[in-house]
């Protein structure tokens, strides 16, 4: 099932729209992020697996490969977690993605799950209401 959740990147002041396609296939278990992620979105893939198993969801053994669009963008820091996270539990069927339609997700978590609170709040805002998101979730 593929997922899709809207997300933002920093770009100078500003935040761009980031959309975060996840894929789960049968397969050897792996978790491969794409799109011009750096380093520390790219170890996100650890935070997103203890964060959720120490939730109580269900991580898939399977093939997930999340996508991060556009790919000419670079993605930087750890607020493409909580999108991640929700992503794969959309595309696992554990949430619905009717419910994040009119959504922009933006958010770090901690190994047990807890959300932190990322910089550039306010330039994630913006961007959410210049996209037509109705809601935000944002931790603060």
């Amino acid at each position: 099932m593929l997922a899709r959740v809207i997300t933002f990147a920093i770009d100078g002041v500003d935040a761009r729209r980031v959309e975060v396609e996840a894929d789960i296939r049968p397969g050897l278990p792996a978790f491969t992020i794409v799109g011009l992620a750096d380093t520390g979105v790219r170890e996100a893939r650890e935070r997103v697996r203890s964060a959720l198993v120490n939730s109580g969801f269900e991580f898939p053994q399977r093939r997930i490969t999340v996508n991060l669009a556009p790919a000419d963008l670079r993605k930087i820091g750890p607020s493409f977690d909580l999108p991640l996270a929700i992503a794969v539990l959309v595309a696992g069927g554990q949430l619905d993605q009717a419910r994040l339609d009119d959504c922009a997700v933006v958010g770090e978590l901690s190994l047990n799950g807890e959300l932190r609170a990322v910089r550039g709040a306010l330039a994630f805002a913006q961007g959410a209401v210049r996209e037509g998101r109705v809601r935000l979730l944002i931790p603060y």
